[in-house]
């Protein structure tokens, strides 16, 4: 972000320059010395290049940046709130797994326990007391309900 913002105040600042000759000399060394001033003579003219800026240009280019900039930043946003909503439904189901093996682990207990397993009816009256080869197989089915939920704990 802040070389863009130097890229364009120097674009700016080179577009408002305006153009003058540019000498070459040596110092005492031999290296070269670049001025507009030139100290001592004989200096060579060096023809330089240069043309104004389009401050319009700079602009737009300037402007299509920050929306590129502004989408990627949404995109990432985007992305993270994923990342922690895909983490909490893990938590959640963690948690509801639990709670479901839980669940599933008392009701195999308490058929276990019990001396009489029934079917239940729209009233008391209508309850339908099991045989004992039909509260084998009422166990034997809770038995398989807590397993497949309290596997892995």
């Amino acid at each position: 972000m802040q070389r863009l913002l130097l890229l364009v105040a120097s674009l700016l600042v080179l577009g408002s320059a305006q153009a003058s000759e540019v000498f070459v000399t040596k110092d005492a060394q031999g290296r070269p010395i670049y001025t507009d001033r030139p100290d001592s003579l004989p200096a060579q003219k060096v023809n330089v290049a240069s043309q104004s800026t389009d401050t319009v240009a700079v602009q737009q280019q300037y402007d299509e940046k920050m929306k590129a900039y502004s989408d990627a930043d949404k995109v990432r946003a985007e992305t993270a709130k994923k990342a922690v909503d895909s983490q909490q439904a893990k938590e959640l189901s963690a948690a509801d797994k639990a709670q479901r093996c839980q669940e599933s682990r008392t009701r195999y207990q308490n058929m276990m326990n019990a001396r009489r397993l029934y079917e239940p009816g729209a009233t008391v009256e209508d309850r339908r007391y099991l045989d004992s080869n039909e509260m084998d197989a009422a166990r034997e089915s809770a038995k398989k309900v807590m397993d497949e939920f309290c596997a892995g704990q």
